[in-house]
C-alpha cells in the first residue's frame, strides 16, 4: 500500500530493524512492487562547471573553496548530445545534465540549456537536468522542452540543513520541488550521509520525502565522497550498513519509487553493491564521472551486471505500462 502519512515514529522502527530483518522485508517489498532483475542506468553530465557562488560545504565546485575545480564555461550543445549518445550506447535510459548555478536565470545560457534537453529528448532518453533553483515558469519552460525528471536534492533534515548550506533555505528547496511539479515534471529528490548528522535527521529526510503529496519517481542515496578543500574534508567513510540501512528504509516506505544508489560506489566492492540491490535500491548513475566526483566506469558496471544478473531498465517504462494498463481497461 502506497502512503503518505507514515510517521516519524514508524520509519524510526522501521530504520532500527535488526539489519538482515530489514533487509529482507525491504526485498520482499521490491519483490512485489519492481522487477527485482532491473536497474535504470542513469548518466550524470557537469554541463557547467565550477564557480558556484553556494556554500555547500561538501561541494567542489563552491566557488569559495579551493578544490583544484576548473572553472568551465556551459559546454556546448552539440558536445552534449555527442556525450548523450555515448552514454546511450554503453546503456544508459537517462541522462541528467547538471549545472553549477545557485538557480536558473532568464537567459541565452537557459535557452541553451532548453535546446540540449531538446535534443536528448530526441534521442528517446529520459532528460534530466539538475541547475538550482527553478521558478514555477521555467519549470514548465522545460517541460514543454521535453523534461522527464528534475533533480533538487534536500541532502539533509531541515534541522541539519543549516550546518550544511547557508546561502538558501530548505523551503527554498521545497519550492522548487512544487514548482516542478506543478509543470509536470517527474521529482527525483534525495540526500547525502556522512555529513555529520545524525540518524533522527536521516530519519527526518525520509520522513519529508514521503509525506510529500506525491513521492518522488526517484530518491538518490548517496555517500559524503568528502573532497580536499571543502569545510567536510576530513569527515569519516560512510560505512557500507549505514547505506544498506538508508535505500532499505527507503524502500520499504517509497515501495515504487526509484531508489538510486549514487554517490560513493568507488568505494564499495561488487558484494557491498549487491547488498544495495537486495536492500531494494534499482537505479545507479554510470560513467566514470559524476559531476566531478570519480564513478564506477561503464564497463566495471557491465561486468557487475552480468555477475549478479541485472538488466537495464528500458527508457520511458513507466509510460508505457500506464499507456498499457489504459488500453487494456
Amino acid at each position: 500500500m502506497i502512503r503518505n502519512n507514515w510517521t516519524l515514529e514508524e520509519i524510526h522502527n522501521i530504520y532500527n530493524t535488526p539489519l538482515l530483518e530489514l533487509i529482507y522485508k525491504a526485498a520482499t517489498i521490491h519483490r512485489d512492487f519492481n522487477d527485482t532483475a532491473e536497474v535504470q542506468v542513469c548518466t550524470l553530465l557537469s554541463i557547467k562547471t565550477g564557480g558556484c557562488s553556494e556554500d555547500c560545504s561538501y561541494c567542489p565546485q563552491a566557488a569559495r573553496y579551493n578544490t583544484g575545480i576548473d572553472v568551465q564555461a556551459l559546454m556546448k550543445k552539440e558536445e552534449v548530445l555527442a556525450y548523450a549518445q555515448k552514454a546511450k550506447d554503453a546503456g544508459s535510459t537517462r541522462f541528467c545534465m547538471g549545472a553549477a548555478w545557485r538557480e536558473v536565470r532568464d537567459n541565452r545560457d537557459f535557452d541553451r540549456v532548453l535546446d540540449m534537453v531538446k535534443g536528448v529528448n530526441e534521442m528517446g532518453m529520459e532528460v534530466c537536468c539538475t541547475l538550482g533553483m527553478l521558478t514555477e515558469h521555467q519549470a514548465e519552460k522545460l517541460a514543454e522542452a521535453g523534461l522527464y525528471a528534475y533533480n533538487h536534492n534536500l541532502d539533509t533534515s531541515k534541522e541539519h540543513y543549516n550546518e550544511i548550506i547557508t546561502t538558501r533555505t530548505y523551503d527554498d528547496r521545497l519550492q522548487t520541488l512544487d514548482n516542478v511539479r506543478k509543470a509536470g515534471v517527474t521529482v527525483c529528490c534525495g540526500g547525502i550521509i556522512g555529513l555529520g548528522e545524525t540518524h533522527a535527521d536521516r530519519i527526518k529526510m525520509l520522513h519529508t520525502l514521503v509525506t510529500m503529496p506525491q513521492h518522488p519517481e526517484s530518491v538518490p542515496i548517496n555517500a559524503l565522497v568528502a573532497i580536499k578543500g571543502t569545510p567536510l574534508e576530513n569527515n569519516k567513510k560512510v560505512d557500507i550498513w549505514d547505506m544498506v540501512r538508508m535505500i532499505a528504509t527507503a524502500r520499504i516506505i517509497m515501495p515504487k519509487t526509484m531508489v538510486r544508489l549514487s554517490a560513493g560506489r568507488t568505494d564499495m566492492s561488487v558484494a557491498e553493491q549487491a547488498l544495495c540491490f537486495m536492500a531494494g535500491a534499482n537505479s545507479i548513475f554510470a560513467g566514470d564521472k559524476l559531476l566531478t566526483t570519480p564513478n564506477p566506469s561503464f564497463d566495471e558496471d557491465n561486468i557487475m551486471f552480468q555477475l549478479l544478473g541485472l538488466k537495464p531498465r528500458e527508457s520511458f517504462k513507466a509510460e508505457k505500462e500506464k499507456l498499457k494498463d489504459m488500453v487494456e481497461a
